[in-house]
């Protein structure tokens, strides 16, 4: 089982984030930045699948700028084999991240192309189904069970209110959702093998850009709290507000 692992270099969910002075970035200074948390599923899914074929090897591949090593040996230490990291300082829009990932994947022939439901910072879920679309071949998203057998898959996808069943033949793109898997942590022995584990480094090469970022935002502060009464005799008050001022009845 040959499976690659596409996974995303992202800024800590718990870390405060600041737009930069060109209005368009965050600014770095003081991030700390994790594996996607999506990602983690992926990972582990991966090493799952070679785990249960007795054979195969998992490779990481990322597209970002040379510190995602961090990354990618914290998913070493998890059990993965190797990894590739297409380098750029470039702040890749979905469809020159595809553009790039692809160009690594292209002739590796992978019978499994693994990615993460969406990557916590862009949310776009995108990327998934294009490398797919420029790989040909075939792509489901928000997957929470996959069964392989030979070569073929039974793939479980979650859909509001429910589960989706599907079949399909390798090679597969899965984008790993939450309920597929429970990732591991790396073990000592893991973290002490990973710094062995080789990163292969390339260029990453992208088309042109498809998106342009305007400008970078944080929300509006939430306006303080008011207290329009007490008991029953409250409620014409605050639907009042609820219709006229929030407008969310």
């Amino acid at each position: 089982m040959k499976v690659a692992v596409c996974l995303k270099r992202v800024p800590d969910t718990t870390t405060k984030i600041e737009v930069g002075a060109d209005g368009k970035s965050i600014n770095p200074a003081g991030v700390q930045y994790v594996i996607s948390p999506y990602d983690e599923f992926a990972v582990e899914e991966g090493i799952r699948r070679k785990e249960a074929a007795g054979e195969g090897s998992v490779t990481i591949v990322t597209v970002g700028p040379a510190a995602s090593t961090d990354v990618i040996r914290k998913a070493l230490g998890m059990g993965a084999d190797d990894a590739v990291l297409a380098t750029t300082e470039e702040s890749l829009d979905p469809r020159r991240t595809a553009e790039a990932l692809a160009g690594v994947l292209r002739d590796r022939g992978d019978d499994l192309v693994l990615f993460g439901r969406t990557s916590v910072d862009g949310q776009s879920a995108q990327v998934g189904a294009q490398v797919a679309g420029l790989l040909g071949i075939p792509y489901v998203g928000d997957v929470v069970g996959l069964e392989i057998e030979g070569r073929s898959a039974k793939i479980t996808r979650e859909v509001e209110g429910g589960h989706v069943v599907l079949r399909g033949d390798l090679p597969l793109a899965i984008g790993c959702q939450k309920g597929l898997n429970e990732p591991r942590y790396p073990s000592l022995k893991g973290i002490m093998m990973a710094k062995k584990k080789p990163i292969e480094t390339v260029e990453a090469t992208c088309g042109d850009p498809t998106v342009e970022t305007v400008s970078l935002a944080p929300p509006p502060a939430r306006p303080d709290g008011r207290i329009v009464g007490e008991g029953v005799d409250a409620v014409p008050e605050l639907v009042r507000l609820l219709r006229e001022e929030a407008k969310i009845v």
